[in-house]
């Protein structure tokens, strides 16, 4: 009854979302990937908003209910069957009478299973479609039949683009040709981002940025940005990781492929804010600084995360906390050994928390990382207790997990001022927390 109450309120949205797109032609800009989606609507939002009446899919709005929400402006109602009433009610106002909507939809758009992306792009008419990196084994496999059905469930988003629109496609993916031929079979343009040296808008000279100090810990991440010949730099402040600065470089992308110059998108950009739980930095307990990358996990983005923690250089020691890596399917034991070899370089203390992340702990020891410096947990707030009265001043500890292991809850032990975690973690909505 319950999926079939869902299938029921999705038909009414996507309807609903439908018309209004139809009725009010706003620009869209629609977000996919495998990694950095969520801040690269962010940024591109940022880059956007000073110039125009925009709106953005809220947090990570990327699934067929969450999609239709962002077009019509409503929230997700969760259980409550009034607010979703009030919700179609709202969504047919728009529809009936004329309101002051947005100019540009910046969208963020998720493929959990087949023909999540592909059946969105027969109807919705994308001005920017813009894929940011697809890894070897991206998340969501297990719902796929390989890694390259992934791909090209992803890539089906070109086929919204009209022959005036625009793909901004990571540079670095190995895919990108077969991206921008599909994209050009269009007739539309094609904008390459990345740090390659033939990126159309490229990253380079990623530096970490330092506070001067007791334990000179790091506040972000600095690089330089150039367009066309001409560069510009730019700072990230409260996130770490070469990673980090990609949506910037996505979302200057989209602004110049809008006409925006390069002063215009650099002054854009020093307002972005990294979202919550992708390598946040937060202050720890006993003098510690935690790198809250909480929001989800895969392969990839662990690996760049354990970069980031390596290339910290902290006066203390360099902790990661590393919970299960979800969907992986059959891929699954391979990958978080991948990842256990790579932390068994990258760390002093691992920790792991989950029944899969057992394979990161056995392969960081088979790489050589010691066993008494190798702890595992069933419980994200086991780990968060323990850890918190294990750890020393000038620690440096990254938390990392998939979205079910609820690694947030870690992170909430090792916080030095926990009663901010309304205001700096993930999933502490009401809903969320009754899971």
């Amino acid at each position: 009854m319950r999926d079939l109450l869902k299938r029921c309120v999705v038909v009414v949205l996507t309807w609903e979302a439908r018309l209004i797109v139809r009725k009010y032609k706003p620009h869209i800009v629609a977000v996919t990937g495998s990694v950095g989606k969520t801040s690269t609507k962010d940024a591109i939002y940022v880059a956007l908003s000073g110039h125009a009446h925009v709106r953005k899919s809220d947090k990570s709005f990327n699934s067929e209910v969450g999609l239709p929400l962002t077009i019509l402006g409503v929230p997700n109602a969760w259980s409550n069957p009034l607010r979703w009433l009030q919700n179609f009610l709202d969504g047919l106002f728009l529809i009936l009478f004329r309101a002051n909507y947005p100019q540009w939809l910046v969208l963020e758009i998720g493929a959990d299973k087949p023909g999540d992306i592909s059946s969105v792009a027969k109807w919705l008419p994308v001005d920017i479609a813009v894929i940011t990196r697809l890894p070897e084994v991206p998340v969501h496999v297990e719902f796929f039949d390989s890694p390259e059905a992934v791909v090209e469930e992803k890539a089906s988003l070109i086929n919204a683009l009209s022959s005036a629109g625009t793909l901004v496609v990571y540079a670095d993916d190995r895919r990108r040709d077969m991206m921008m031929e599909r994209a050009a079979k269009r007739g539309a343009k094609v904008i390459t981002f990345g740090q390659l040296d033939t990126a159309d808008v490229r990253i380079s000279d990623p530096k970490m940025l330092k506070e001067e100090g007791e334990h000179t810990w790091p506040v972000g991440m600095q690089a330089e940005l150039s367009i066309g010949g001409t560069s510009a730099p730019i700072v990230l402040q409260g996130s770490l990781g070469t990673h980090a600065l990609l949506p910037m470089a996505a979302a200057a992308a989209v602004g110049h492929a809008v006409g925006r110059t390069l002063p215009e998108i650099t002054e854009a950009l020093s307002r972005y804010e990294p979202p919550r739980g992708r390598m946040h930095l937060v202050a720890g307990v006993k003098d510690t600084l935690v790198i809250d990358d909480t929001y989800n996990s895969s392969p990839a983005a662990v690996t760049a995360a354990l970069d980031a923690l390596s290339m910290s250089r902290p006066q203390g020691r360099r902790i990661a906390v590393l919970g299960d890596m979800l969907e992986l399917g059959r891929h699954s034991v391979e990958e978080h050994r991948k990842v256990g070899a790579h932390a068994a370089e990258a760390v002093d203390i691992l920790c792991t928390v989950g029944f899969r992340a057992r394979d990161i702990a056995a392969s960081a020891l088979d790489n050589g990382l010691a066993d008494s410096n190798i702890f595992q947990y069933e419980d994200s707030d086991k780990a968060g207790e323990e850890l918190a009265a294990m750890v020393q001043p000038g620690d440096i500890i990254l938390v990392k997990g998939s979205q079910s292991i609820r690694t947030e809850r870690t992170v909430l032990h090792l916080m030095k001022n926990p009663d901010d975690a309304p205001n700096v973690l993930v999933r502490q909505e009401t809903n969320w927390k009754k899971r």
